[in-house]
């Protein structure tokens, strides 16, 4: 069985405002670095044999410091990326419902089946989520793989594996707090949520 620590990166610019990030690299915030450093801390501590994450900065910045807490390479993967959320990237939920109020509507009713306009298939983003998991779970299956990466496809990796309907993602896992970790366990093809939302405290040896 492989053991996977899902971790949602740091805090950015954009949190303040409660902005959709998408594909943007939205740069972390003083908290973020210091969210990125406590990952290192718990880290240290820990048994961990491979660490991914999205390309983008705020996930990198996120994992280097607990990649380097371990000596492991830091594994970059595409199929990490967020979510692409189109016309809604960058934007909060007042001004979607200034510029396209009919679509935000549709979204927050089904966001799988109404996804935000010109963005990305949340489907399509959980299915390349899960191959990637699916095949370090593969390469490494006695592992324990630390994954950085971005809420909502962490939120849609979960739903998929678990069997939850994609479509609840955002009612059933409202938030993943950054820098948290939630523990998923893979083993012959079957999927266990082990915890959600765990702060990441450094462990102290006597």
């Amino acid at each position: 069985m492989t053991d996977f620590v899902l971790v949602r990166h740091g805090e950015t610019a954009w949190h303040a405002d409660n902005r959709y990030a998408g594909r943007s690299d939205v740069p972390l915030t003083e908290r973020g670095h210091k969210q990125a450093a406590a990952l290192g801390g718990w880290a240290a501590g820990q048994r961990l044999d491979a660490v991914l994450c999205s390309p983008l900065s705020r996930a990198r910045l996120t994992a280097e410091p607990a990649a380097a807490a371990r000596g492991l390479p830091l594994r970059v993967d595409e199929r990490l990326y967020e979510v692409d959320f189109g016309r809604g990237d960058g934007l909060t939920r007042a001004e979607m419902a200034e510029l396209f109020p009919d679509e935000l509507a549709a979204f927050l009713t089904d966001p799988v089946a109404h996804h935000l306009p010109g963005g990305e298939d949340p489907a399509a983003a959980a299915r390349r989520g899960v191959a990637c998991l699916t095949e370090v779970a593969g390469e490494l299956p006695d592992g324990r793989v630390l994954v950085v990466a971005h809420s909502t496809l962490v939120r849609l990796m979960l739903c998929a594996l678990l069997g939850i309907p994609l479509a609840r993602y955002r009612s059933v896992f409202p938030v993943l707090e950054n820098g948290a970790l939630t523990e998923l366990r893979l083993h012959e093809g079957q999927a266990a949520l082990l915890r959600l939302n765990v702060p990441a405290l450094p462990v102290h040896h006597p």
